[in-house]
């Protein structure tokens, strides 16, 4: 126990700590999608891809060479309920997810 602050040092890095905070699969580099690109083609901010995951919006996954990022699939199935729910839909949501995610 690190005794000037009070805690224990952390061991090494997060997947030698034995936790994610996100399971994600990996999958084909075709069917992955970093998450600032899934940003810029939802046209949200980097803040809004993060609640959108940690309220299963969007699939955590990794690419090949073991990146974070999300599935395409669920960038087009999000992109696709954009297109079609109303602005009343994507407010409650919103809310929702910000409450979620707090």
């Amino acid at each position: 126990m690190d005794e000037i602050e009070g805690r224990s040092p952390r061991p090494g890095p997060r997947k030698e700590r034995g936790y994610f905070l996100l399971r994600a699969t990996r999958v084909r580099d075709d069917a992955w999608m970093s998450q600032p690109e899934a940003a810029r083609t939802l046209g949200v901010s980097a803040l809004r891809v993060a609640m959108l995951l940690a309220n299963g919006r969007l699939t955590p996954a990794e690419n090949q060479a073991g990146h974070a990022g999300v599935t395409g699939d669920s960038v087009r199935a999000e992109e696709s309920w954009r297109a079609q729910a109303t602005r009343r839909a994507k407010l409650t949501r919103l809310l929702i997810d910000a409450v979620g995610y707090f």
